[in-house]
Formats: C-alpha cells, sequence, structure tokens
C-alpha cells in the first residue's frame, strides 16, 4: 500500500467533491425535488480491508452496483454501489413510479445505470480534467448481488491494486440515500495519480507564493 500524504488526501477528497457536485447538476434536471449530493468521507484499502469494511456497513444486504472500466491518464474500473431498498427509493423518486409499483423493476436497471453513468463520469471527468489527464470511459454494467459475491473477486486479494472508497449522500426531499463510490487502480496508476496531484500542488504552492510577492 503506497503512504499517501494528508495533503494528497484532501486533493484526492475535494476532486471527487467537485465531481459529484457536477453529478448532483445533472441529477436534478432529472427530477423535480432537489438533489444534495456529497462525499463526506474518503478512505483507501487494500482489498482485504475493504471487503470487511463493506461487510460490516452493509452485513448481507443485497446490492444493486453500476460498474464503469476507465483507462487514458489513469486506468482501473469504478463502481457504485446501493443497498437495495436505497435503490429502489431513488429510482421512485427520480422516475415518479410508486415505491410499490410493480412497474418499478421495469425501470430500475436503466435508471440506476444511468445515475451510476453521471456519478461516476462526474468524478472521473473531474479527475481527469482537473489533472490534466485524458480519459476513456467504457459503457457502464449494472447488477445485484450480496456485499459477499460482489467483493469475491481475486482481484481483491492482489497487492498491487488500490482501491479508494467514497460515501456518498443523495439527500432528497428530507430523505438521505447512501451510496458507496469505489474507484480501482492498479498500483503503477495510482502511483501515477498521486504523482499528478503533487505536480498540481506544487503549482498552486508557487502560483500563491507569486501572488503573495
Amino acid at each position: 500500500m503506497p503512504v499517501v500524504t494528508e495533503e494528497q488526501l484532501d486533493a484526492l477528497q475535494e476532486f471527487i467533491n467537485i465531481g459529484v457536485g457536477r453529478a448532483a447538476g445533472m441529477l436534478n434536471e432529472m427530477v423535480e425535488a432537489p438533489i444534495q449530493l456529497n462525499v463526506p468521507v474518503l478512505k483507501i484499502f487494500t482489498g482485504v480491508a475493504l471487503k470487511q469494511e463493506l461487510s460490516q456497513r452493509l452485513n448481507n444486504h443485497r446490492l444493486s452496483a453500476v460498474r464503469l472500466s476507465f483507462s487514458g491518464g489513469f486506468s482501473g474500473s469504478a463502481e457504485l454501489l446501493f443497498p437495495t431498498e436505497s435503490a429502489s427509493t431513488l429510482v421512485a423518486l427520480l422516475t415518479g413510479e410508486d415505491r410499490d409499483s410493480p412497474d418499478l423493476d421495469g425501470v430500475k436497471t436503466g435508471t440506476l445505470t444511468e445515475v451510476g453513468n453521471i456519478v461516476i463520469n462526474g468524478v472521473l471527468g473531474s479527475l481527469g480534467n482537473l489533472l490534466k489527464q485524458h480519459m476513456n470511459y467504457a459503457l457502464p454494467t449494472y447488477y445485484e448481488d450480496t456485499v459477499e459475491q460482489l467483493l469475491s473477486s481475486n482481484y481483491l486479494f492482489n497487492l498491487d491494486t488500490v482501491f479508494l472508497l467514497a460515501q456518498a449522500r443523495f439527500e432528497i426531499k428530507q430523505l438521505e440515500i447512501i451510496g458507496e463510490i469505489i474507484l480501482i487502480f492498479e498500483m503503477v496508476s495510482f502511483s501515477e495519480l498521486l504523482s499528478c496531484i503533487d505536480q498540481e500542488l506544487s503549482l498552486i504552492l508557487s502560483s500563491s507564493e507569486k501572488g503573495a510577492t
């Protein structure tokens, strides 16, 4: 696991918050009720620790998940996870369908895939734009399973993989819907991400010093 400084983690948190802020703006165009979306917590994990964290937080609840792979300046994959009950509540609010309507399942996959695409693209787009790196995105895929099954993949135990876990809070109509954003990087790509952050922080510091003279 690479050593991440407090300054690097703060910068990552800020970049991701900018990304989810843009995503919230796009989601607000889909629904009459204002959506506030923020990321109060950002943590870095190994695969085993990530599995323990989510298993403890989500128990054995069934999850709805959207996964999207990315490449370019940085490469890896990203996931947006919701407990299925929260996912259904979010879909009902976005589509206007009744929460208990039998038609809800028919629009659930498409709606959550669109939400996942918007949120993940917002986050990755923010990282790419602010760090001046070109990014390519694959088409998002939707699936449902338990935490145990979703995180049983061999890559969780690959020591060359780094996981960023951002807890996304969707606040809509006085409801709070929690999603989990997971960014998955190969070690080399994550090291490149940290290097780009250091360069950006150095430029900001240099500009502030020039402005002070």
